[in-house]
């Protein structure tokens, strides 16, 4: 069955209502006047409706007109965005850009960089994974990534730094650890370390001190939320903080050396200079987001 409304006359009908009449409607699509009096009569007699009435001199929308309006508008926009789409496709945009980033990149930086990429391409589809360690690199080396965030950049590639990267060691304010004015790394193992596994087949130990005890999880708020039940200690990222360390619920151990460390996150493009459109759009807004202030992790 062929549509009897063409788009032209739906949006004759919407800028009727949006302009507040039919003569600004004229104007604002550069239309005679009555050419939009007979777009909306043709919608009228196709469909068997009355989708204005008259009160007074003005013409004000019936209840069927209201629904018409809204279903218009919804119809008149899907149109737009899909010649967007087709327009850029034929321009070479991809259709689907993918991104593997260290799930240390900031959770608010990463949506608003999709945010403006959405903004700019609706219907580009987008893949995002967060790993550990060594994930994004084989992501990257396996060909199942566009664009990379890493803190490791892998041989053969080149990364632009992001961000550096705070992790300060802490443990619950409770911890027996902290009975102790200075703390040397031989006295962390004898105590319970949280880690993160990799999530690549590499099964990289970043930062562990082959303490006795240690538990391995595989995600960084798992690890957070056993650090805060004193289930052990561990280098966590200030972005993952919080206010933890204002409140007191968790403190900074007072190491003797090593009580910080600091690692810079980096943004690899696979293809480089030869990246499509999509995917250099996205980097693009990475690189904005990862430039805006981070929320205050409390340390000071």
């Amino acid at each position: 069955m062929s549509a009897k409304i063409t788009l032209d006359q739906w949006q004759a009908l919407i800028a009727v209502v949006d302009e507040g009449g039919y003569a600004n409607a004229a104007e604002a699509l550069d239309k005679s006047q009555s050419a939009i009096s007979y777009a909306v009569q043709k919608i009228e007699t196709e469909l068997g409706v009355r989708a204005f009435g008259l009160e007074g001199r003005r013409a004000k929308l019936t209840e069927t007109g209201h629904l018409l309006y809204r279903q218009a508008k919804v119809l008149v926009e899907e149109a737009t965005r899909i010649e967007k789409a087709a327009i850029q496709l034929s321009q070479g945009w991809e259709p689907l850009v993918r991104i593997a980033a260290d799930a240390l990149f900031p959770q608010h930086c990463m949506l608003s960089a999709l945010d403006a990429f959405a903004a700019h391409s609706p219907l580009t589809r987008v893949e995002y994974t967060e790993t550990v360690l060594s994930g994004a690199n084989e992501a990257l080396l396996r060909h199942e990534a566009d664009l990379v965030i890493t803190g490791r950049v892998a041989p053969g590639f080149i990364g632009e730094l992001l961000m550096p990267m705070r992790f300060v060691a802490v443990a619950a304010a409770d911890h027996p650890l902290h009975q102790h004015d200075s703390l040397s790394l031989e006295d962390l193992r004898q105590h319970r370390q949280i880690v993160i596994r990799d999530s690549g087949s590499q099964r990289v130990d970043s930062g562990w001190l082959e303490a006795e005890q240690r538990w391995t999880v595989s995600h960084p708020s798992t690890r957070i939320a056993a650090i805060r039940r004193g289930l052990g200690f561990a280098w966590v990222p200030e972005s993952e903080l919080g206010d933890s360390l204002l409140t007191g619920e968790l403190k900074i151990l007072p190491l003797k050396e090593g009580r910080e460390r600091v690692i810079g996150l980096h943004l690899v493009v696979a293809d480089g200079q030869y990246a499509g459109p999509a995917a250099r759009y996205m980097a693009e807004r990475i690189r904005e987001a990862a430039r805006e202030p981070c929320p205050d992790a409390g340390i000071e």
